[in-house]
């Protein structure tokens, strides 16, 4: 009974703990941020850390238009017909549509969360202990990809609109990788080497991530033995569909900024994103067309430089003076005097990043592989940001580190997953890169976010102490696991049930779709209250 009473005693003051702390000494920029009071700090950095998500929004266009320039490269094939002995010229994509899901699109949104592990392994190295706020922002943002993320794909086709998974085997085969990434976590943390991984466990964490390439790439071409025997159905033969992208040729070959309300003279009103890649109207140019020659039009049959100097630089001109505007011509034509304030004060935010972000070179330049890289840099710079942020945020409110992850970390780094998603949804006529994103990132979040930082830091332990990495608080992250794996069930009996009675796993009558979308916000609530509370040791 005693111990009993000691137990209970000791969780309301691990509770009471998490805003007990001493004084902070570490600081962003100036050692005078210590002499300010601990509210007022903290309120400071929780602003920077939300304008370093903003950030993370307006690099997302430009991420995604080079991403969407790198998948749709094609090569040309020269073949030979035995009975006319003529040369037959074919083009063929340079991308499997699978592959490019799983690798571009999944890793290239999950890279902020990877980042911020890889920088926070490197800060802790020489440590026996792991960092926790790599594991944490990972294990919070696979629950934020699969709830908020689906919850707002559900209810983005229109009224009555239904977008199905056309490759239900391939689906399959990345959920099963997706939830077994989970469950060899809980393994590896809590069966064979509790709270300690060794070399072997962070190796074999990683090489899954290519056993996941192969099995979805197997499925896809149906390969005998290693892929289920499901048929496809109408799944189109380009990532991005060609009557959505021949209207965004027609108009403007530059990537910009939308904003987030686009008013024409009617007062007809479409809601977009910040940052969204393609522009709504013809009226909503922000760039002039730069004249282009035969062999400078969109084509991924050209060599990899297909611009010439001159168009290049006027180009990337064009992306600094676009930066530096704050009111288009179109927001000149407003009446709403607020509305129009409004979207001159949320470009003024803007402005700072989308003027630093005009240095990413543009997507047009081979095959779209220089921007993508470039876009990932920032990103990576972004992530150091926000980790030196959170840090000092848990050092000053001492709020435990993995809250902080679950939390603000996990929702603010994962809206490039969502960002993606949600244009996918929009342009593409089936659900598969979609759903595929949310999935594999949560596949690519374990094999490699964690993968990697833990492969680092055990690799060194190895070879300076001869030392597995220990893991702090390893009960903790094991638990958000189970909640994680719970909840999930949840969400996928869903959208299978969706499947059998409405036909598709997104979309369909209003009513249902907003249902829908409020269950799986309401799941990833439950989530993040226990594993808070798990992490913190109050249950």
């Amino acid at each position: 009974m005693a111990s009993v009473q000691k137990q209970t005693v000791d969780r309301i003051s691990a509770g009471f703990n998490i805003l007990r702390h001493e004084k902070c000494d570490s600081y962003l920029l100036f050692r005078g941020e210590t002499s300010l009071g601990d509210g007022f700090r903290a309120f400071l950095y929780f602003l920077g850390l939300a304008y370093c998500f903003i950030g993370l929004l307006a690099i997302t266009s430009r991420f995604f238009r080079s991403m969407e320039n790198v998948v749709k490269h094609s090569r040309r094939v020269v073949e030979i017909d035995p009975c006319t002995n003529t040369e037959i010229v074919r083009y063929e994509k340079v991308w499997n549509y699978t592959i490019a899901d799983i690798t571009l699109l999944a890793f290239g949104t999950s890279f902020p969360q990877i980042s911020l592990a890889t920088i926070d392994a490197l800060r802790n190295l020489g440590s026996l202990y792991a960092g926790g706020l790599g594991p944490g922002t990972l294990v919070g943002s696979a629950a934020f990809d699969l709830f908020p993320i689906h919850a707002v794909c559900v209810v983005v086709p229109k009224a009555g609109e239904l977008k199905k998974i056309s490759d239900i085997g391939v689906w399959l085969v990345e959920l099963f990788w997706s939830f077994w990434a989970y469950i060899w976590l809980y393994i590896i943390l809590e069966v064979w080497t509790p709270n300690v991984i060794t070399i072997w466990e962070a190796l074999l964490t990683v090489l899954q991530y290519g056993l996941l390439l192969t099995h979805a790439y197997a499925q896809d071409k149906r390969w005998p033995y290693l892929s289920l025997p499901i048929a496809r159905t109408e799944r189109p033969e380009d990532w991005v569909p060609e009557e959505a992208n021949s209207r965004k040729e027609e108009k403007n070959v530059h990537d910009e900024y939308s904003e987030i309300l686009q008013v024409g003279e009617n007062e007809n009103r479409n809601i977009v994103d910040i940052f969204s890649i393609h522009s709504v109207d013809s009226s909503d140019q922000v760039y002039q067309k730069v004249p282009e020659t035969e062999d400078v039009a969109e084509s991924s049959h050209e060599p990899l430089i297909k611009l010439e100097d001159s168009n290049v630089f006027a180009l990337w001109k064009e992306q600094f003076v676009d930066a530096l505007m704050l009111e288009s011509p179109e927001s000149r034509k407003l009446n709403n005097v607020y509305l129009r304030q409004a979207r001159i004060f949320w470009q003024s935010l803007l402005a700072p990043w989308r003027l630093l972000f005009a240095f990413v070179p543009p997507y047009r330049i081979a095959h779209g592989w220089v921007a993508f890289i470039s876009s990932l840099i920032f990103i990576s710079g972004i992530a150091y940001v926000v980790t030196k942020l959170t840090d000092i945020i848990s050092c000053v409110t001492g709020i435990n580190a993995y809250v902080i992850a679950f939390t603000a970390l996990a929702a603010g780094t994962s809206w490039p997953d969502l960002v993606a998603s949600k244009i996918a949804v929009e342009r593409q006529t089936t659900a598969d890169s979609a759903i595929a994103n949310i999935t594999c990132s949560n596949s690519v979040n374990i094999y490699v976010g964690i993968g990697v930082p833990w492969l680092i830091n055990t690799a060194y332990n190895f070879i300076a102490y001869r030392e597995p990495l220990r893991i702090q608080n390893a009960e903790g992250l094991s638990f958000s696991l189970l909640v994680f794996f719970s909840t999930s069930v949840g969400c996928i009996v869903v959208l299978v049930f969706r499947r059998l009675t409405l036909g598709a796993e997104l979309g369909g009558p209003r009513f249902w779709a907003w249902v829908t979308c409020v269950y799986f916000m309401l799941l990833w609530v439950i989530f993040v209250v226990l594993s808070s509370l798990g992490v913190s040791g109050i249950i």
